[in-house]
């Protein structure tokens, strides 16, 4: 996976390392266009199948916080294997369309903060420690990889959740 064609994403590694400032941009964006439209109803899917855009605003935090996880595990943990984060299942089992807005995009600005921490605090060589990353499958990547893929989760995601609230960005 090395880029997205949906939201035209391209990886690239060499970007790693602004990721943490990069992913807390694209957070900040998230949280504005959702406070812009937080009289309106971000709990309802619009269709079947996607998620509303408060579930969005829920799985990008929870994104966040596992992601974190896994880059702690990687500074202590030669090669780590990861299992799936669950993404469909938190939505019913963490009843994200049910959350509070306010609540929600708090938590999603601490997530990238605590996120953007971690990967601040990385030597050079770490961003080449490789790990097994889960999604689409079990593929062996690096940890610069996974700051870019991060990267990549807050854009699609922001894109996402616009296409509902904004239709002109569609």
């Amino acid at each position: 996976m090395d880029h997205c064609g949906e939201c035209d994403f391209t990886y690239d590694p060499a970007d790693a390392s602004a990721a943490g400032p990069t992913i807390r941009d694209g957070v900040v964006e998230v949280v504005s266009v959702l406070r812009r439209r937080a009289g309106d109803d971000l709990r309802t899917r619009r269709r079947p199948g996607v998620w509303s855009p408060l579930e969005y605003a829920c799985h990008l935090r929870d994104v966040l916080l596992v992601q974190r996880e896994r880059v702690l595990a990687v500074r202590r943990t030669e090669r780590p294997v990861f299992a799936p984060m669950g993404r469909d299942e938190r939505v019913d089992h963490e009843g994200y369309a049910e959350q509070d807005l306010d609540d929600v995009l708090r938590q999603l600005g601490d997530a990238a903060g605590l996120f953007g921490n971690v990967l601040a605090r990385l030597d050079p060589g770490d961003w080449d420690r490789d790990l097994v990353y889960p999604y689409p499958g079990p593929t062996t990547r690096t940890l610069a990889w996974m700051a870019v893929h991060t990267v990549h989760e807050v854009r699609h995601h922001l894109r996402d959740i616009r296409l509902q609230v904004e239709p002109a960005a569609g």
